[in-house]
């Protein structure tokens, strides 16, 4: 179950900094001309509104529908249009083709194996149009290996109180994030308590080189730091610009 419960109250935890940093990449490795974007596992909309402020003809996919509501309220208040759908990546049947396709936060980590990964990558090919470019980032096998294992965060207020502890999964790459919220009922004499269990998987780069080979992606660039770092043994996260043949 993904963010089924306190979708907002994750959405409110999420640095702003980062959809900033992410659009700055979109903006940098696109061409303005071609503005038809699908945001894969979009979330609360945080970056589908930033692009569509942006001028981008924004298209908004997730499962939660949870967190399509709060994408579509997120539209409104911000004045823009999004297309919000529910939708699995692995099966993006049904929609239109794309020139840009993104997928961000290591949405693509929550698939179960190599085969939905793939499943995915062929998904995302046949929806761009020609010249089209996919974008997206993962989490490193260093991050689940050695810095997750043992990771734990925690954060306060008045009103609610949230626990996240990570530790090692059973297969390799693999990581387990326990999450526990404690929200305040309204006058604040006592709290109501949630908890939800991720799971996430990743790869080394030489795989999801592979995959997007084999998907017909045949200019692919990977880099850290929103494209501005080159990858080491302890680059956390993978940036991927990926052109179809």
């Amino acid at each position: 179950m993904i963010y089924s419960t306190f979708a907002q109250i994750y959405d409110e935890l999420m640095d702003p900094e980062i959809y900033d940093n992410w659009a700055k990449l979109v903006d940098t490795v696109t061409d303005r001309q071609h503005k038809k974007l699908l945001d894969l596992a979009c979330g609360a909309g945080r970056l589908a509104v930033i692009l569509a402020k942006n001028e981008y003809q924004v298209t908004g996919v997730d499962l939660s529908e949870e967190m399509l509501a709060l994408a579509e309220a997120r539209a409104r208040e911000e004045e823009v249009k999004l297309e919000l759908l529910g939708a699995n990546m692995t099966d993006l049947s049904g929609l239109e083709n794309f020139d840009i396709v993104t997928c961000g936060l290591d949405s693509l980590c929550y698939l179960a194996d190599e085969g939905e990964l793939s499943q995915t990558f062929q998904e995302v090919a046949g929806h761009l149009n020609e010249d089209g470019v996919f974008i997206f980032d993962v989490i490193s096998p260093y991050q689940t290996d050695v810095v997750y294992p043992g990771y734990m965060y925690n954060y306060t207020t008045q009103e609610q109180a949230f626990l996240w502890e990570s530790f090692a999964g059973e297969v390799s790459h693999s990581v387990i994030h326990d999450l526990t919220f404690f929200v305040a009922n309204k006058d604040r004499t006592s709290y109501q308590r949630y908890e939800e269990t991720h799971y996430e998987r990743t790869y080394d780069l030489n795989v999801y080189l592979e995959l997007l080979a084999e998907a017909g992606f045949d200019k692919v660039k990977a880099t850290a730091d929103y494209g501005n770092g080159k990858i080491d043994d302890k680059t956390t996260r993978f940036f991927f610009v990926c052109h179809k043949a």
